[in-house]
């Protein structure tokens, strides 16, 4: 079937709507601690466990993508995700928050089985625009989520939030399950089989192995800013309510701008991929140079963020954009490991960035994001002499040979 631009629009909102839930706790962790009587490093874990849940999703749910027929497979997910939400609403303490936030970040990995769908059924001077068009969904869903959940907690409080949620979800999973295409299964092999393939595939791809850890060095740096700059902004040096620490997040919404245009660049100038990387990597460990400052004044924060937010994501759309054109056929595959070790990054930057604030403060936290930084700077170095001879002219996917039965993925 042809990737009309209805299905484009249909898939972008259910991206955006969906990778908001992982994220409504990070500014309302000072709010969810406050009401449960402990520390705001205790309900930081909430964030953690999201993540973890997220991250453990994508290693063992998204393959399903491809040998289970995805109609049912998504709406069986997304009506999962609604329930934990609306739980989450009505749960009376932290140690059930905790495991309903890994069955949330579990059911949200739905727009990582999306985003190579669009992918596949895409023409290949298209790939880029569409993956920037849903990456662009899923970065306002990030950032309008954290506004979105201050002003819904100013109003009913950060359980009115979740209970908002989980009614966007059952809609939405109405919605895909009417509309999405009824398809069978892509591929007719048994659920190892396609386990022991995305092993394979992470052996034998280098360029795979080192965008991943570009991706979660990247995301751990991102994930460190927004989950300790809602201690900072409610802290005793701006002492903002939670609808103001929403709002703060819009000034990233920028960004999904930047994501789509840079996803169109990308179309026509491929053979630039591994140096837009490195341009945005020193770019982004800069901006926590000038958010360093944010102590002493809110346009520290806003400039620092804008930058780091842009930077962030053109890294992300970037590493997307060269790993779905390494093999056909492989997608699925090509997700599970690029998004696997993604969040676990973000669930370390999480956790780092808690524990370097706790000690620190805001300078401690920063620095342990610009660590990350350095980090993805050496990967994106070490994978130099494996993408820079394809500077000089633009390949096709190459198709991956089956083996055991195997097929698209």
């Amino acid at each position: 079937m042809a990737l009309s631009r209805a299905l484009v629009r249909l898939l972008a909102l259910t991206c955006g709507v969906t990778i908001a839930n992982i994220y409504y706790a990070q500014p309302l962790v000072h709010g969810i601690a406050h009401d449960l009587g402990t520390a705001d490093s205790s309900a930081g874990a909430l964030v953690t466990a999201t993540q973890l849940g997220y991250a453990a999703g994508l290693l063992l749910v998204v393959p399903l993508g491809d040998i289970i027929a995805r109609r049912p497979l998504l709406t069986t997910l997304l009506t999962i995700d609604a329930v934990a939400l609306a739980a989450t609403a009505v749960a009376p303490g932290l140690a059930l928050l905790s495991v309903l936030a890994v069955v949330i970040g579990l059911s949200s990995v739905v727009v990582q089985m999306l985003i190579p769908y669009a992918a596949t059924l895409a023409a290949p001077h298209q790939r880029a625009g569409i993956i920037g068009t849903l990456m662009g969904a899923l970065l306002l869903g990030i950032l309008l989520s954290r506004t979105f959940a201050g002003v819904v907690a100013g109003l009913a409080g950060w359980r009115g939030v979740y209970a908002v949620a989980a009614g966007l979800m059952a809609v939405t999973a109405i919605v895909v399950g009417r509309v999405l295409p009824a398809e069978a299964r892509e591929v007719g092999i048994g659920y190892l089989a396609q386990m022991r393939a995305v092993v394979r595939l992470a052996r034998s791809e280098p360029v795979l192995r080192r965008r991943s850890l570009v991706g979660a060095a990247q995301f751990a740096a991102f994930s460190c800013f927004w989950t300790t700059v809602t201690f900072l902004l409610s802290g005793r040096s701006f002492g903002y309510t939670q609808t103001e620490i929403g709002l703060f997040a819009l000034v990233g919404a920028a960004g999904a701008s930047c994501v789509l245009v840079g996803g169109r660049l990308l179309d026509r100038h491929r053979n630039l991929a591994w140096q837009v990387t490195g341009a945005a990597l020193v770019l982004m460990l800069a901006s926590f140079g000038v958010l360093a400052a944010g102590t002493y004044g809110l346009v520290w924060l806003v400039v620092g963020a804008l930058l780091m937010d842009a930077c962030s994501q053109a890294v992300h759309v970037t590493n997307q954009a060269v790993l779905y054109d390494l093999v056909d056929g492989a997608r699925s595959r090509i997700t599970t490991v690029y998004m696997t070790v993604y969040f676990v990054g973000g669930a370390l930057g999480t956790t780092t960035g808690t524990a370097a604030y706790g000690r620190w403060g805001w300078g401690g936290a920063c620095a342990a994001a610009a660590g990350f930084c350095v980090l993805a700077v050496l990967a994106w170095w070490a994978a130099r002499r494996h993408e820079r001879p394809a500077a000089s002219g633009v390949t096709e996917p190459r198709a991956e040979v089956a083996r055991g039965g195997a097929g698209s993925g």
